[in-house]
């Protein structure tokens, strides 16, 4: 287990270790006496803190689906007028991001038989977590001067953010590669 700060609350001490041992033992190892005894707690404050092992599953996806949507934040704001480096910055950290991910590639293998209790968790909050990842790149398009009719745009995101989690998913290049392809793409649908 990697150190962590003191400062971080019981919650994300659990969750941090939660996502830790799903990407060492897979999901289906992670039991709340194993994680409170990583976390150095009871496991009735385990239960307390987060509910229910689905409930600290959903817990865990939607921390990290929050780390990949700073990244797209952090990459819209380091290119405020230039929407191509924006998308192409934002595919680039989050595909990054996924690269080295256990967490992530615990869940996708979840998808390809090593770990079906995973399973659930992409399809029932895929939906959610697709709707998370456009709005937050429809809503930091608002500052760039975008010519396409709002169901194009809507199209354009969805294409974008589609074809990202695709390749965070299962990559076929290295992250800069594939953020140049994706830009280039986007580049000619939305200019």
């Amino acid at each position: 287990m990697s150190t962590r700060p003191a400062a971080l609350s019981t919650r994300e001490r659990v969750l941090e270790a939660a996502a830790e041992l799903t990407g060492q033992v897979g999901w289906s190892a992670v039991t709340m006496a194993r994680l409170a005894e990583v976390v150095g707690v009871s496991r009735q404050t385990i239960y307390n803190e987060i509910g229910s092992k689905p409930g600290l599953a959903e817990a865990i996806i939607l921390r990290e689906l929050e780390r990949f949507l700073e990244i797209v934040t952090a990459a819209f704001d380091e290119h405020p007028s230039d929407l191509i480096a924006a998308i192409k910055g934002s595919a680039r950290g989050v595909l990054e991001h996924a690269q080295d991910n256990s967490l992530l590639h615990a869940v996708v293998s979840a998808t390809h038989g090593a770990d079906t209790e995973l399973l659930p968790l992409l399809t029932t909050h895929s939906h959610n977590l697709l709707a998370a990842a456009k709005q937050v790149v429809s809503q930091r398009l608002t500052p760039y001067e975008l010519t396409l009719d709002p169901d194009k745009l809507e199209a354009a995101i969805d294409m974008v953010v589609r074809v990202v989690l695709s390749h965070a998913m299962q990559p076929s290049a290295s992250p800069a590669t594939t953020a140049d392809d994706i830009a280039w793409i986007a580049e000619r649908v939305l200019r």
